[in-house]
């Protein structure tokens, strides 16, 4: 059952965000990251940043350890179908636990996203998790009023019947800005400045996606189209950053008053995504989830660099879409939960609907325009 708005409003942080200067137009190749920003969190190391010819973004750590990540780009070769989890030691089992199934409509012939259940490290409930092809699939950042908050926006709720025709999936974006403690970049507009070190969802001109630390993993460039911030890296390296498993969880968000043993405790919903050594985006969602398991499930998954996203169950959602025909439109009548969150497919056709999210559609076929 879907809560009240006003019961759930928004992942609270116990730490309270300076008010920041109204939105201003970024200059295209101009560092958009801020010095007044926090320091790189713990366990991300000191970092330097490059980007190779063959489309991999590349960090290296002070101790010289390196992460090279492809980011997909139009005409790359889909990604081979991901490998069956392995469960976690001591979880309860069940059926089927971290086999992939093919999910939502096919792109080029082929699935582009694919679903698993997979319990937690030292959990009993069933998490989802999403593995998205972002060879096949082009990504796009809504805005609402709510959150990044500002507007009329472009790209807004509901999702229009022409974006509909390619639309494969979408999720939820992040906390409200005043709770992020971070920054978004839109439509060429800086609506809060980008901090650096903070964890980042970044899109390009081409539909291309990652995620990684802004100013080392991911800088400003011509090509950025988007930047969403929120919170601290959770997976640095293919590992949970330390500040994962810090005692003061509060900094991962405030939990709401969602029913009785929920409120007050590090166990609620959460989300979160990441991005895969390959260039695949993974997306994770359960209930009663901390955030070292939201780690540990990206982890998983083959995550080598990932962030937390909204949480709280009136927030959470991954959905993808699957119409009768090749071309037919997405709605919500044929659109799937990737787990029982309390909201669905049809958020994205909400034009009340005042959260930001992301959408995965397919990219056009080669040679096509």
């Amino acid at each position: 059952m879907v809560l009240p708005v006003a019961a759930a409003l928004t992942a609270c942080s116990a730490v309270s965000l300076p008010s920041h200067r109204q939105p201003q137009r970024a200059n295209g190749a101009t560092s958009a990251s801020s010095s007044a920003g926090r320091s790189t969190p713990a366990g991300a190391g000191r970092t330097t940043s490059g980007r190779t010819t063959s489309g991999r973004s590349r960090t290296t750590t002070s101790s010289g350890s390196t992460t090279i990540v492809r980011v997909a780009t139009p005409g790359n070769p889909p990604l081979p179908a991901p490998a069956a989890l392995r469960p976690f030691s001591g979880t309860p089992a069940y059926a089927g636990e971290g086999s992939w199934h093919p999910a939502g409509r096919l792109v080029a012939g082929r699935p582009a996203v694919y679903e698993t259940l997979l319990v937690p490290p030292g959990g009993t409930r069933r998490a989802g998790i999403a593995w998205m092809d972002t060879s096949l699939l082009s990504a796009r950042l809504y805005s609402g009023s709510m959150s990044p908050g500002g507007g009329p926006y472009k790209y807004t709720a509901p999702v229009t019947r022409a974006a509909a025709a390619s639309l494969v999936a979408a999720f939820n974006g992040g906390f409200k800005m005043a709770d992020a403690h971070g920054g978004y970049y839109t439509e060429g507009l800086m609506i809060r400045p980008l901090v650096r070190g903070d964890a980042s969802l970044v899109i390009y001109a081409n539909g291309s996606i990652t995620v990684g630390a802004w100013g080392s993993d991911v800088t400003m460039t011509p090509t950025v189209v988007a930047v969403r911030q929120n919170l601290y890296p959770l997976v640095v390296h293919g590992k949970p950053t330390a500040r994962a498993f810090t005692r003061t969880w509060h900094v991962w968000g405030g939990t709401c008053p969602c029913g009785a043993g929920e409120h007050g405790t590090r166990y609620q919903w959460r989300s979160g995504v990441g991005v895969t050594a390959d260039g695949a985006l993974v997306y994770v969602v359960g209930k009663h989830l901390t955030p070292p398991q939201v780690a540990e499930l990206l982890v998983r998954a083959g995550v080598v660099r990932g962030m937390e996203l909204d949480i709280n169950p009136s927030w959470p959602v991954f959905a993808t879409f699957k119409p009768a025909t090749p071309d037919g439109l997405a709605a919500p009548y044929n659109g799937a939960k990737l787990t029982d969150t309390s909201r669905g497919p049809k958020t994205f056709f909400d034009p009340a609907y005042a959260r930001d999210f992301i959408t995965m559609s397919a990219r056009p076929a080669r040679g096509s325009r």
